[in-house]
Order: C-alpha cells, then sequence, then structure tokens
C-alpha cells in the first residue's frame, strides 16, 4: 500500500475535506482519505489499481490541487 500526506490550500471548511473523502474514495484501490480542515492536510492511502496520477486527476477535476 501506499501512502501520500499534502497541502491542499484550497481547503477552506470541513465540506471541502468531505468533498475530497468521497470524490477521491471513489477511485478503485484507494483505501483512506483523512484530512484537517484546520491543517489542510490530507493523507491518502492506496493499492493497486489506484495510482497518484489517478487521484491528481480526480483532484484536479474537483479544484482541490494540493500546493
Amino acid at each position: 500500500m501506499e501512502e501520500k500526506t499534502v497541502h491542499i490550500s484550497g481547503i477552506s471548511c470541513g465540506h471541502c475535506v468531505n468533498t475530497i473523502k468521497n470524490e477521491v474514495g471513489e477511485i478503485e484501490g484507494v483505501q483512506t482519505v483523512e484530512g484537517d480542515e484546520n491543517t489542510k492536510m490530507m493523507t491518502f492511502k492506496w493499492e493497486s489499481p489506484a495510482t497518484w496520477d489517478n487521484i491528481l486527476e480526480t483532484l484536479k477535476e474537483v479544484d482541490y490541487l494540493p500546493d
């Protein structure tokens, strides 16, 4: 399993965190998505067939790209 924690400055509230959790969580292979609206940090854990590129593409679609 792979894991990555990133800062996403576009996060301004809990709704933002939930949007990211819901959208990225739908990718096959994504195990967990956790985030904190105060620190604007998100942690993603995934395994194949998901890739970091898949996750980034989804984040781009919902306008929450990491810094």
